[in-house]
């Protein structure tokens, strides 16, 4: 495996494991984790369509809304697609499926993720997208 193939395949790994990370922060309904991982410009859209535009927008939002959110802990992430825009930027296509007393929920959503000058990759764009059963 050349330099190049070894460098691509521990930025995937590091790639998954934020979005293990993000899974685990949702589990534990921890802001704290869960911002932990986004850059500091950050631009995140809900599955319902809400515009967070900066750090402070995201973590407002997040610290409203994840500590009472009503699934029952179980939520499930998993990277389905990684591809590489530049050596430092990904798109990383997520399957996410939320199971709550009142019924699952799935989204798919899509990161852009940048690696910085530590090596860190960090959530810089998200859109998340609602699965509809009815169409």
């Amino acid at each position: 495996m050349t330099t190049e193939n070894t460098a691509r395949a521990a930025d995937i790994a590091a790639i998954h494991r934020v979005v293990a990370e993000v899974e685990a922060s949702q589990r534990a309904k921890d802001p704290d984790a869960f911002l932990a991982l986004f850059h500091p410009e950050a631009l995140w859209t809900t599955a319902h369509g809400k515009v967070l535009v900066g750090f402070d927008a995201v973590s407002a939002f997040t610290r409203q809304v994840l500590p009472g959110a009503s699934w029952a802990g179980e939520v499930f992430y998993e990277a389905t697609h990684v591809q590489f825009l530049r050596p430092d930027v990904a798109a990383v296509k997520v399957r996410q499926l939320y199971r709550a007393p009142e019924g699952d929920s799935e989204g798919t959503p899509l990161y852009v993720m940048t690696k910085q000058d530590d090596g860190r990759w960090l959530l810089t764009v998200g859109q998340n997208t609602e699965v509809r059963q009815d169409g």
